[in-house]
């Protein structure tokens, strides 16, 4: 039986790889095809990446995006986790299931939403919409991570901090942010990488006005196949492996997962 299942589990892990390992060989041509294996193997294609411009904007504006969006997401989710941990009630209840209800909903509902919410603002196509949009999407990733942070906080270090006289303010910013601070930062890492890849909010508030390299892809599809696709596919992957690796080291993965908690 350990036998069958470590076979079940080499299988599985041979299946998520297979798609990485395609992707990394197409990025390698030589040539400007999507050979598999690949032909003429050259780094080329990732030196193009970041000295063409009509690749380079695109790649400006992921990184901007997110970044932003991410920062925004975490603003946003931080008071609500506090105040659904603090004050709890159906209200705070109501809070957290609006905080989370954005992954609730098909990707492309949410976006058709935004869509309608930004022509009539006139904001449709711009920078900041886009921004935006990622941030209320993206919002319940620190909300869930934030609030995991919170429910693991010793409840005697806040009765502890309140008996020797510390007023609520300073009991938050000498107590309970200081112990957070990991998971708005992992909440923060999250947020970045699915902002990065995200495709459908980002076409349908900002269209061909803010293009995204998500959207580029798309765009490159309808003119011919370039294996400059492929490196921004490993460029992602790298990215995304880098940001949950360094959490997996230097954060609490399996309490940041819901499956740890704070021992008596």
């Amino acid at each position: 039986m350990r036998s069958l299942g470590a076979l079940y589990v080499i299988a599985i892990l041979l299946l998520l790889a297979a798609p990485l390992v395609v992707v990394t060989g197409v990025s390698l041509n030589g040539g400007q095809s999507l050979n598999f294996p690949p032909q003429d193997m050259s780094l080329r294609w990732y030196g193009a990446l970041f000295q063409q411009p009509d690749w380079l904007g695109p790649l400006r504006n992921s990184v901007l995006i997110a970044a932003l969006a991410s920062l925004l997401a975490v603003a946003v989710a931080l008071p609500l986790a506090l105040h659904v941990w603090a004050r709890g009630g159906w209200l705070g209840r109501a809070l957290y299931t609006l905080g989370v209800a954005p992954f609730m909903l098909p990707p492309v509902i949410t976006a058709l939403g935004f869509l309608v919410f930004w022509i009539s603002l006139g904001m449709y196509g711009q920078f900041s919409a886009t921004v935006v949009s990622h941030a209320v999407f993206l919002v319940t990733l620190p909300v869930v991570t934030i609030s995991l942070g919170l429910q693991a906080i010793d409840p005697a270090l806040i009765e502890a901090a309140r008996v020797m006289g510390a007023p609520r303010a300073k009991v938050l910013r000498t107590v309970v942010l200081p112990l957070i601070v990991p998971y708005m930062i992992s909440g923060y890492a999250f947020a970045f990488v699915l902002s990065l890849n995200e495709y459908i909010i980002a076409y349908m508030v900002a269209g061909f006005t803010v293009e995204t390299l998500p959207i580029k892809i798309f765009n490159s599809l309808r003119y011919g196949y370039t294996p400059i696709m492929g490196v921004v596919s490993v460029l992602f992957v790298a990215i995304a492996v880098a940001v949950f690796g360094l959490i997996g080291r230097y954060g609490n993965l399996p309490r940041l997962l819901g499956a740890e908690r704070v021992r008596e």
